[in-house]
């Protein structure tokens, strides 16, 4: 007798089979992310997304099919992880809306869920593209809303859905020349179907299915990574001078002193005022030394060690004592810049970035540490940036601002800059930011691919400016010297360098002591950033 129905229980077995085979299958997906860069990892966000919902599905027990829809809606939109991820939350979100108030679902039902499921998914993508997991998903959904008309019977409804949308998948390759050039398909829409697939398999099973077992994973709560013992000076001071057209000459003698007395400096000149942020354990002769350019404004003075203690001892405890009025929340891939961050005054990291993407729960939890009416979040990475959207619509007593820093170095310079004391101001200093820095790093290929008329080895080393591979190279030095030759233009000023863990400092400075020789022009720094499988990652302002 032929399956006409779907009740709530039903769903709840496909949804775990379908977790389950794409778990299987993430290595398979991630391998088929165009670029050859050790952080393809489509397949592995998305499994763990679909995790999520299975997990909760888990926990319902319900016969009602709209019930246990909600419940993976629920579960995928808190563990959405990169931009496949919460796409893939978004299509659940739409399922689960357009089954709302059912107890069982036939083929028409469910074919008005996957279109609201599509729609959904494309509102979510601001500009959505033809060859991606969108693609495949609105042709599984057109693909069903046909076959409901003619058939009843589940069983034929979901293979000719899944035959469909492979056959859309094997598409993609010549809709996006990017696709083309690597010889793949698309890889969200592969693992879509490798979803629906497991899925569509476990239908008729009697046997329980449970959830695979967990991926091991890094913990992504917010990191104390600096010993108190390691702060080398206690106060962090910030300040603004009031002086309108200070002279390069006032400002170099201004840091040349501040290095006398203290670290991690930072003297932005803009046409009313100079804005000041130095490490010291003489925050008075800092204030003297300013009081003889200009006025002084926004003074803050914090302990940086106490600071340090009470975010190692209380992390796991909700904000207490007097809120105020903007806090930060940034994601960052290593130590060094974690450390960066909190000096630049982020309240909270999340560990996260290249490889592992942080889920939109890690970043709402972060975001609720947070003692602050208006927080900001840094993504700094452009896969992090929609799961940040999608935890600043979940928080509900907290104006939440997701600035859309695709990379480290715009995350960097969005706290570096900004002059405004109010939320309003802040973003748009954040957000033109952002705007006048240029990023590239360098990395190695996991692959053998052909990209943009590059022919590129497995293990080669890559320099990438923003999404672009621009150099291919033997070494991580040389890679880095191109590079910066690519990247640093005329009319640039700074250069910043920030190496990795596979790094050592002489290697580093190596780079910067070419950097200032053929770049006579900029004033270059060096930081350890810390962060793994990009050996350097470089920021031009």
């Amino acid at each position: 007798m032929a399956l006409t129905k779907l009740n709530g229980l039903m769903l709840k077995k496909m949804m775990i089979a379908g977790a389950n085979r794409l778990n299987e299958k993430k290595q398979t997906v991630d391998a088929l992310n165009v670029f050859p860069v050790p952080d393809g990892d489509t397949g592995t966000n998305m499994s763990l997304t679909a995790l999520a919902a299975a997990k909760e599905a888990e926990k319902e027990n319900s016969l009602s099919i709209s019930h246990v829809a909600k419940a993976i809606s629920n579960g995928a939109l808190r563990g959405a992880r990169g931009n496949s991820g919460v796409i893939t939350s978004q299509i659940f979100r739409g399922f689960a809306k357009g089954l709302e108030g059912l107890e069982e679902a036939d083929t028409k039902a469910l074919a008005q869920a996957l279109q609201q499921a599509v729609k959904t998914a494309y509102k979510a993508v601001m500009k959505p593209k033809g060859g991606t997991i969108l693609t495949v998903a609105k042709a599984c959904a057109d693909s069903a809303s046909k076959i409901a008309e003619n058939t009843e019977d589940i069983d034929l409804f979901l293979q000719k859905i899944i035959e469909d949308g492979n056959a859309m998948l094997l598409q993609t390759t010549e809709m996006l020349p990017v696709l083309k050039q690597a010889g793949v398909v698309d890889a969200g829409g592969k693992g879509l179907l490798c979803l629906l697939e497991g899925a569509f398999e476990s239908r008729n099973s009697i046997e329980v299915i449970k959830i695979a077992e967990p991926i091991k994973q890094d913990n992504f709560a917010a990191l104390a990574s600096v010993e108190n013992t390691s702060i080398t000076f206690g106060y962090c001071t910030e300040f603004f001078i009031l002086v309108k057209n200070a002279s390069e000459k006032i400002v170099q003698n201004l840091k040349t002193y501040l290095a006398t007395i203290g670290d991690s400096i930072v003297c932005v000149n803009d046409e009313e005022l100079i804005k000041i942020h130095v490490h010291t354990d003489h925050p008075g002769l800092a204030l003297e030394k300013a009081l003889t350019i200009g006025e002084l404004s926004g003074l803050k003075i914090d302990n940086m060690r106490q600071q340090h203690t009470n975010r190692i001892d209380f992390s796991d405890t909700k904000p207490v004592g007097k809120q105020k009025e903007i806090g930060y929340v940034a994601v960052s891939p290593g130590d060094g810049l974690t450390e960066i961050f909190q000096n630049l005054g982020v309240d909270e990291i999340i560990q996260g970035g290249q490889t592992m993407n942080p889920s939109t729960e890690d970043i709402l939890n972060a975001i609720e540490k947070v003692n602050a009416k208006t927080v900001f979040v840094l993504p700094n990475n452009k896969n992090i940036i929609l799961a940040g959207e999608q935890a600043s619509k979940l928080t509900k007593q907290k104006n939440v601002i997701v600035i859309p820093s695709k990379t480290i170095p715009q995350g960097i310079s969005a706290m570096l800059n900004i002059m405004a004391e109010d939320s309003e101001g802040i973003q748009q200093d954040m957000l033109e930011s952002i705007k006048n820095v240029a990023s590239a790093s360098v990395t190695y290929a996991v692959r053998e691919t052909t990209f943009d008329g590059k022919s590129i080895k497995q293990g080669d080393i890559i320099g990438m400016q923003e999404d672009n591979i621009t150099v291919i190279s033997e070494s991580a030095e040389k890679g880095a010297k191109d590079l910066l030759h690519k990247v640093v233009t005329e009319d640039a000023e700074m250069i910043s360098i920030y190496y990795g863990a596979d790094v050592t400092l002489q290697e580093a400075e190596e780079i910067k002591q070419y950097a200032e020789d053929k770049f006579s022009s900029c004033d270059v720094e060096l930081h350890r950033g810390g962060q793994p499988l990009y050996y350097y990652i470089i920021s031009v302002e």
